[in-house]
């Protein structure tokens, strides 16, 4: 990465320790990839917001800036920008957040056989959730890629906002019979109430948040380079 450019990731936020735990571990593993600081971010819950952290780092080099989101949902579309918008820094590239992309599929079908599942098993992706179309679209997207990887079924359940519930989507699994075990693919980044969620679901497998995987930190660490080298080439 140009060592002149400052890097911010921005998630989401939560309430659980373990999960702001591992959005920092995540950008540290970043930062050693890229060898030098990733400066944390998060647009609800807690502190400090993009704006802040914008307006610490200096004005004279370019920041880039990686919204760990893995749909484009409000948060990228509105939340992020405005930040940058409010913040007094002059130059600040935003990249495309973590999905839909077939590095993220890769991690989240990697989580899935982490956790025990085989072929043949029912699966369900679980996802946050979310109100926006093109979000809902990013994440039947992603479900599909899942499934053409794994080459099998996979079903589509939420956390939080949408229908059907990850619970609801485990029992209709199991009443109609597809596998003999039920997997939740946890297409969360962080541990969390979400993720604690899953885990309640009554679901036989449940994989861990995409989080530290290698893929993962492999996949942020590009995003930071590609948006700095991209500056780079048009302010020359």
């Amino acid at each position: 990465m140009n060592r002149d450019a400052s890097a911010v990731l921005v998630a989401h936020g939560t309430r659980k320790p373990g999960g702001v735990d591992m959005i920092g571990q995540l950008a540290e593993r970043v930062s050693d990839l890229l060898d030098r600081e990733v400066h944390v971010a998060f647009v609800d819950v807690l502190g400090p917001t993009p704006s802040e952290v914008l307006d610490r780092l200096p004005a004279d080099r370019p920041a880039v800036v990686v919204p760990a989101f893995l749909a484009g949902g409000y948060h990228v579309r509105a939340d992020v920008p405005a930040h940058v918008e409010a913040s007094t820094h002059p130059a600040v590239t935003v990249t495309p957040p973590l999905g839909p992309c077939h590095g993220t599929v890769r991690v989240l079908a990697d989580r899935l056989q982490e956790s025990g599942w085989r072929p043949g098993d029912s699966v369900v992706m679980a996802a946050a959730g979310t109100s926006d179309r093109s979000a809902q679209s990013d994440l039947r997207q992603t479900a599909a890629m899942l499934s053409a990887l794994i080459g099998d079924r996979v079903e589509l359940g939420y956390a939080a906002t949408g229908t059907p519930t990850v619970a609801d989507a485990v029992q209709v699994a199991r009443a109609h019979g597809r596998g003999a075990r039920i997997a939740v693919a946890s297409y969360l980044l962080a541990d969390g109430l979400f993720q604690d969620r899953l885990r309640n679901s009554g679901a036989d497998l449940v994989a861990e948040p995409l989080g530290i995987h290698p893929g993962m930190v492999r996949l942020i660490a590009s995003r930071f380079r590609r948006a700095a080298a991209v500056r780079l080439s048009t302010a020359a």
